[in-house]
């Protein structure tokens, strides 16, 4: 990318490293896509800062109790929600999403952080008791939960405080300690989250930020000896490569998706309109930037024509441009390049004889509400992940088993949405869906911030996000037991 020397203010911040603000002489320079300006920088860090975190990290060890750590997290959820119009002004720069999609995102930021609260002060250790056979004993049998300890975080661009908080607070509920290395496209909306969590009373050592290019220090976040778990949201072929590297650590693979909304024939009119809704929202949401966005419409063939009048005009009402407006409803993608990809997408599919219905033009990363209709369900721009807000309408069959084999077809299997009105498709397409998530009536990516979260296949290894899943898969259970009288 050619960057532009900016007229607003640059944003010069530091590593966190135990408690340190740590420089370098090289810089990654952090630019908002909407104008291609510098609007910030961070250090070009190495493996050696990646690896003083680390060991920082390992000889600490967290003793805050239960209420000091939801203390910590509540303070932090409200101190999120009294600056998120700072913290979306930052999102909307390096990530170049518009203010309100900024906005949400600082809301499930604050989500996060307040069920980690309450879900700190639990204890869901077991007792079992050990007369139960003719080979028992009069004992009993107790488990508990302790911190792995030391975690690499790995985080992508699209969600750059949300993805962070998913990781950070079910961490801190757990007494764990957490090294961070935040994209460098992305990476200023983590550092200012630090200052957050340490203003709220978190020790450093257990939330440290590094930054650099991914030549220079990403090795080092896979496979230094002191990383217990190495929990990543990214691209495929590096979930895989890291897979690859880690060796016998554990890890949580997040990796992407190609999530359809599937919208079957047994519908009314007014359905129609409220699938159509879905469908517009969930493929423009965060610029199309989710790994659960909606990339593929499966329209099967009854309703197809009449449904697809309602996603023209919803998609052409929507208002893009300037993201830092605040009436802009879809602002950029990441960068120039991603737009023109997805673009090329559009016109590739065009060739295998796709309608483009609407398309008023791309500026530089500024990629509109394209809707593009009869889509080849093997298209590249409906088979790989297109990360933008692309709008494609696959007609697919009236037969039900057909259509699960269609959206069943592709590399990935994350969520999927389906809207029908009888339950025995309802259970069809839950239990023929080779997803991690199914969910009726609404976009595939609806959750909420306790729910288990993940995919299989190319979506990942099958490990669940959520902060519940994620405080199990941050600790290890002991067992021990006693002796105990026989009641």
């Amino acid at each position: 990318m050619t960057s532009n020397r900016s007229a607003r203010p640059i944003i010069a911040e530091s590593m966190r490293i135990g408690g340190r603000k740590v420089t370098t002489t090289d810089v990654v320079e952090v630019c908002y896509p909407y104008t291609n300006e510098v609007i910030g920088t961070v250090p070009a860090g190495n493996a050696e800062h990646a690896r003083e975190a680390f060991e920082i990290a390992a000889k600490y060890r967290a003793t805050l109790t239960r209420y000091e750590r939801q203390q910590i997290l509540f303070r932090a959820a409200e101190l999120i929600r009294a600056r998120r119009e700072q913290l979306a002004k930052i999102i909307t720069l390096e990530l170049g999403i518009c203010h309100q999609h900024a906005l949400y995102e600082t809301g499930r930021a604050y989500d996060v952080f307040m069920l980690a609260g309450q879900l700190a002060i639990l204890d869901d250790g077991q007792i079992f008791s050990c007369d139960l056979t003719p080979h028992g004993k009069a004992r009993k049998i107790y488990t508990k939960r302790e911190p792995v300890n030391v975690i690499s975080a790995i985080t992508p661009f699209n969600h750059p405080l949300n993805m962070v908080a998913h990781k950070i607070a079910p961490a801190i509920a757990t007494n764990n300690c957490v090294v961070c290395k935040p994209t460098e496209q992305t990476p200023l909306t983590a550092i200012a989250l630090a200052d957050i969590l340490y203003e709220a009373g978190l020790p450093p050592e257990m939330f440290q930020v590094v930054t650099g290019w991914p030549q220079h220090i990403g090795e080092e976040m896979i496979i230094n000896e002191h990383i217990d778990i190495v929990t990543f949201t990214g691209g495929v072929p590096v979930g895989k490569m890291i897979a690859a590297k880690a060796g016998y650590k554990r890890l949580a693979l997040e990796l992407g998706g190609n999530d359809p909304l599937i919208i079957l024939d047994d519908l009314s009119d007014e359905d129609l309109i409220k699938a159509a809704e879905i469908a517009v929202a969930g493929a423009t949401g965060n610029s199309g930037q989710r790994c659960t966005a909606i990339k593929r419409i499966l329209v099967q063939e009854n309703v197809a024509d009449k449904i697809v009048p309602h996603i023209l005009e919803k998609a052409k009402k929507i208002r893009f441009g300037d993201p830092e407006d605040p009436e802009t409803q879809l602002g950029c993608v990441i960068h120039e390049k991603a737009a023109e990809t997805f673009e090329n997408r559009v016109f590739d599919a065009e060739k295998q004889g796709a309608r483009i219905l609407y398309h008023p033009g791309r500026n530089g990363a500024l990629l509109p509400p394209i809707v593009i209709d009869h889509v080849p369900h093997d298209s590249e721009l409906v088979f790989e992940e297109t990360f933008g807000p692309i709008i494609p309408i696959v007609r697919v069959p009236n037969d039900d088993e057909a259509l699960i084999r269609i959206s069943n077809s592709t590399p990935f299997g994350l969520s999927a949405g389906v809207c029908t009105n009888r339950l025995d498709r309802i259970t069809r397409f839950v239990d023929g869906l080779d997803v991690g998530t199914v969910n009726i009536w609404e976009q595939p990516g609806y959750r909420i911030e306790m729910s288990p979260f993940g995919g299989i296949k190319d979506s990942g290894n099958g490990v669940k996000e959520g902060v519940l899943e994620a405080m199990k898969f941050f600790t290890n259970v002991k067992t021990y037991s006693l002796p105990w009288p026989a009641n």
